[in-house]
């Protein structure tokens, strides 16, 4: 109750800044970012928008990777209108395409920038079960994976910048207090949303439970239905640690395709939970590679940051009576769109945050997620399941149809499959 009343009043927390706090108050702390080169995913509207605006108003030379880029240009253009002298540069990205965010990053190397500051923002609420190019789930895919596989590729040069430059690089992932709603197991979950089709091992007995009690200490039930990504999962493991699992060293596992309609579980598809999973994933992200960074040595810091409630341009595909009712009765609990970026640009700008890395931010404080995103394990298995899924050499085409079906070869100590 007391939290609630402190939203409400938009008393200033620790870092005296609260939720009426906005984006623009928060960057008077350091004024001129003309050193800055920020990359910024979601940067056509909503909060991405006032984010890209106050970080140009700063001085900041913006990136504005974007699907949509009629609506990328109309950006710029609000934002040179505003500040005639803004370096802003808008480039093509779909998130959800693993081959779009390669090309992104090659475009953006080609360019020889530096970069100081990714704001992996841009989000995706659809309430149909669709599927991206590479077999994710597209909420999945878009508000995490895209975003994962993104960094991923953007961090040798964040952190050649920041030894070049001396300047601490900043990954700041825009996440959502719906993290917290979902409960279970991700991977399995995910595995029951990431195909239209399924792919169930005549005798799963003899094969998954071995690498899963042994390898993540899971118990999968004998109906387990993996899908091509898991699949390829289970094969990045088996290939990572011969020797590790009991099962032959050349086993034939063939599989009968089945029509998906529902989750695995009976379920339909929830769209809320997809979208919860997707921003718990941001926060399990978020957590391992700040460990990741710390080992390393690197000086680049990744932090996590909760916007606060606000209508955007997130909700488009739920857009009706019901939706508009629901933010009605919201409506006091509700931030303006400037007040809801303030989070991303304190964690992404002052210095009260220089040093501080793998930590959540509501209302420009720091507080904490929930206990499963605050799980060391579960951070590390979605990471395992990351790296093998965006791997070049993961792709659901490593499968080979016969008669059919699908046949794996499993090798152990061998980094081919088939």
């Amino acid at each position: 109750m007391l939290g609630t009343v402190k939203y409400l009043l938009g008393t200033a927390g620790p870092s005296g800044y609260g939720s009426k706090t906005t984006a623009a108050e928060v960057t008077e702390a350091r004024p001129d970012l003309g050193s800055i080169t920020a990359v910024i995913t979601g940067a056509t509207s909503g909060i991405g928008a006032e984010t890209a605006r106050v970080l140009a108003m700063r001085g900041a030379r913006l990136v504005l990777p974007a699907r949509n880029l009629k609506a990328a240009e109309e950006t710029r253009a609000r934002i040179l209108a505003e500040f005639p002298g803004a370096k802003v540069i808008v480039m093509p990205l779909d998130l959800s395409s693993m081959a779009s965010v390669r090309g992104f990053v090659a475009r953006f190397e080609s360019l020889q920038l530096p970069l100081h500051l990714l704001i992996n923002n841009a989000g995706k609420f659809s309430h149909g079960n669709a599927i991206s190019e590479d077999g994710i789930e597209m909420t999945f895919a878009t508000n995490y994976l895209g975003h994962y596989l993104l960094t991923k590729l953007l961090l040798e040069k964040m952190e050649e910048t920041a030894r070049v430059t001396g300047i601490q690089g900043r990954i700041v992932n825009v996440s959502s207090s719906i993290h917290g709603w979902f409960s279970g197991d991700v991977l399995r979950y995910l595995d029951q949303l990431n195909r239209k089709k399924t792919y169930v091992c005549k005798n799963p007995t003899r094969i998954f439970p071995p690498l899963t009690s042994r390898f993540l200490s899971l118990t999968l039930p004998h109906t387990y239905h993996p899908s091509l990504s898991s699949l390829n999962y289970w094969r990045h493991r088996c290939c990572a640690a011969p020797g590790k699992f009991s099962f032959p060293a050349e086993k034939i596992l063939t599989l009968k395709a089945l029509p998906f309609v529902t989750p695995a579980d009976g379920r339909p598809y929830d769209p809320t939970r997809a979208y919860a999973l997707s921003k718990l994933a941001n926060v399990l992200h978020t957590k391992e590679l700040a460990d990741k960074l710390k080992r390393m040595g690197a000086n680049v810091t990744v932090n996590c940051v909760h916007p606060g409630i606000v209508r955007t341009r997130l909700t488009r595909d739920r857009e009706g009576f019901t939706t508009d009712l629901a933010f009605f009765l919201a409506s006091k609990l509700l931030k303006t769109i400037p007040q809801a970026a303030a989070t991303t640009c304190y964690v992404a700008t002052h210095p009260r945050v220089a040093g501080v890395s793998g930590r959540y931010f509501a209302d420009c404080n720091e507080t904490s997620p929930s206990k499963l995103a605050a799980s060391a394990q579960e951070a590390s298995r979605l990471w395992l399941f990351s790296e093998a899924v965006t791997s070049p050499s993961s792709s659901p085409q490593a499968a080979t149809a016969v008669d059919g079906a699908v046949s794996y070869l499993c090798r152990l100590g061998s980094e081919t499959l088939l």
